[in-house]
């Protein structure tokens, strides 16, 4: 493969992952390296190149040749996925046989390489390439741990030079030294103290590794490195030579370390079935994951907070060349890249949007933006102010299969073991019974009795107490009753007073607690009451006393004048015609 220019880079795309964001990127150069992939697939994997779009007729000017429609848009764009794609593995794998160590008197490494030095051996290092599958996290501002997949491979590089001392001559003695084996003896991968893996040496060893229980560890690559140099002396004594041969050995021990999170999920699920035949489903996982499969074919999915983006490590862009004489800078020819979760300000989605799941819940931890590990030109839909890990989702929705439920971590390839909670996974979810009546009314207010009862068994449902308690993730929330702009809670028979003032119609609304922190819990229910002070005998009455008293001084009036009339206007006046 053709040598990489640091300004021009090759993006990445896989073809079974979604493009879900777009903002601004430096232009890919087309065709320079495949390691693996396709053309069109080579379009959009660095996400930290400059932005600096070029138009396609600007394009075939400076390279003579033209690019897919792919191309042309990862030329202006970063790239953001729904799921993790699997292109940086890929892209790293490959990319990784175009590293090369040098000779025995070069020794190449990063600029960021341990270097360890003994008595011949030099500028000695053994530096973690990349480990994979995995993902770097962004949670918040100083938490960005690298979750690793428990089945995966970590790869390395280990190099140095040997330093072979100068001969020298004194009278009729002669010193020679020359270089007669030297290797990388062995490699091996360390777990927290435990070697986990061992195998022969490498200048670019791939450790396959198998860790189980483990939460968060540090992975360590050792390497020994063994060189063995010859000693001739020779001393002319005339007619004869003697001649002293001695061999000088070193072995020198390397090492690179870096801190992972293990990611082996376990999920546990929660079902709940309402009265009008929809499944409701929750899963809660206490660390982050990218989202779950409701059918067998897939088309029912929900995902949460987190999306993804690919980086090269920086770190690796350039490579350092290191001799007797001095020390020189190149360009790299072997980049690694990585999978990135951040939370995204698109928030937690269902699939298909119209007609698919409806997510009813969702809990977590409560962080602050995480934008300021993202650093230099990354632009994607990042939350910028606090926002809610995704650890629990929860869905309602037509069909359910639950011998195919499929959920899947933010490390590609890594799916959750399915576990029954010990309290048992399924939640009753019955219909609810709600009625009001007025119980006392006079011409000034009226008192209602709301009953609240289980429609099946008849059970009073009380909304007070916490008895009913039995939260999946996050806080359990207790059921309420509105009515008259009031919220109310029945007591242990199921059943709260409510005083009204004004006349009208009123209507009832039982707000259930969610099924996530109740079992049973129930739907929501609706009743109605009319309250008027005409409803009742001594209604009416107040209602011709209050009038009457309201017409009297009409009545007054009247009489009145009809009376002055009779006094001072003529006798025919008040007289019936003839």
């Amino acid at each position: 493969m053709e040598r990489r220019e640091l300004s021009i880079i090759v993006a990445v795309l896989c073809v079974t992952s979604v493009v879900t964001g777009i903002v601004t990127a430096t232009p890919p150069r087309p065709g320079t390296e495949d390691n693996g992939l396709t053309e069109n697939e080579s379009a959009t994997l660095w996400s930290r190149d400059a932005d600096d779009y070029i138009s396609q007729e600007a394009y075939q000017e400076r390279y003579g040749e033209s690019r897919t429609a792919m191309q042309q848009l990862a030329n202006g764009t970063d790239i953001t996925f729904k799921r993790p794609p699997a292109t940086a593995a890929t892209w790293t794998r490959n990319d990784f046989e175009d590293l090369n160590a040098g000779g025995s008197d070069t020794s190449i490494h990063p600029p960021h390489a341990s270097l360890e030095d003994g008595v011949y051996i030099e500028d000695a290092h053994a530096t973690i390439f990349a480990v994979q599958p995995s993902t770097r996290g962004h949670l918040e501002s100083g938490e960005t741990p690298l979750y690793i997949a428990p089945n995966g491979t970590m790869r390395g590089f280990v190099d140095y030079r040997v330093r072979v001392p100068n001969g020298s001559s004194s009278g009729n003695r002669t010193v020679e030294w020359s270089l007669t084996n030297h290797e990388v003896d062995e490699v091996r991968l360390i777990n927290d103290g435990t070697t986990i893996v061992e195998q022969e040496g490498s200048h670019t060893p791939a450790l396959e590794y198998q860790i189980e229980d483990d939460w968060s560890t540090t992975l360590t690559l050792e390497a020994e490195i063994d060189v063995r140099l010859k000693k001739t002396v020779r001393i002319d004594r005339g007619d004869e030579t003697d001649v002293d041969v001695t061999y000088q050995t070193e072995s020198l021990n390397v090492t690179d370390s870096i801190d992972v999170e293990i990611y082996d999920l376990t999920a546990y699920p929660y079902y709940a079935e309402y009265p009008n035949g929809d499944a409701g489903v929750a899963i809660f996982q206490s660390r982050p994951w990218q989202g779950y499969t409701l059918t067998e074919n897939g088309s029912a999915r929900v995902r949460g907070v987190w999306r993804f983006y690919t980086a090269r490590n920086t770190n690796w862009d350039t490579l350092v060349q290191s001799s007797r004489t001095g020390s020189s800078t190149v360009q790299s020819n072997a980049i690694p890249v990585y999978v990135h979760a951040y939370p995204s300000r698109i928030g937690p989605r269902a699939e298909p949007v119209r007609d698919g799941p409806e997510i009813i819940d969702t809990w977590g931890t409560d962080r602050p933006s995480p934008v300021g590990t993202l650093g230099e030109n990354i632009n994607i839909e990042i939350v910028n102010q606090t926002y809610t890990t995704t650890y629990g989702l929860a869905v309602r929705a037509e069909t359910v299969d639950r011998e195919d439920l499929h959920v899947a971590g933010i490390v590609r390839g890594v799916n959750a073991s399915i576990v029954a909670p010990d309290s048992g996974s399924e939640r009753q979810l019955r219909r609810s019974n709600l009625s009001v009546e007025v119980i006392q009314q006079n011409q000034s207010q009226a008192t209602l009795r709301i009953e609240l009862r289980d429609n099946q068994t008849g059970t009073p449902i009380g909304l007070g107490g916490g008895g009913r308690r039995y939260p999946i993730g996050g806080g359990a929330r207790n059921g309420y009753i509105t009515i008259a702009d009031q919220r109310v809670e029945t007591n242990a028979s199921g059943v709260a007073i409510v005083t009204v003032e004004q006349p009208g119609i009123y209507t009832a609304r039982y707000h259930p607690g969610s099924w996530l922190g109740h079992n049973p819990a129930y739907v929501s229910d609706t009743a109605t009451a009319r309250w008027h002070p005409l409803g009742t005998i001594e209604g009416w009455f107040a209602l011709f006393v209050e009038v009457g008293w309201q017409l009297l001084p009409f009545f007054v009036m009247f009489y009145a004048g009809k009376r002055l009339l009779r006094m001072l206007g003529p006798e025919d006046i008040f007289q019936n015609n003839p």
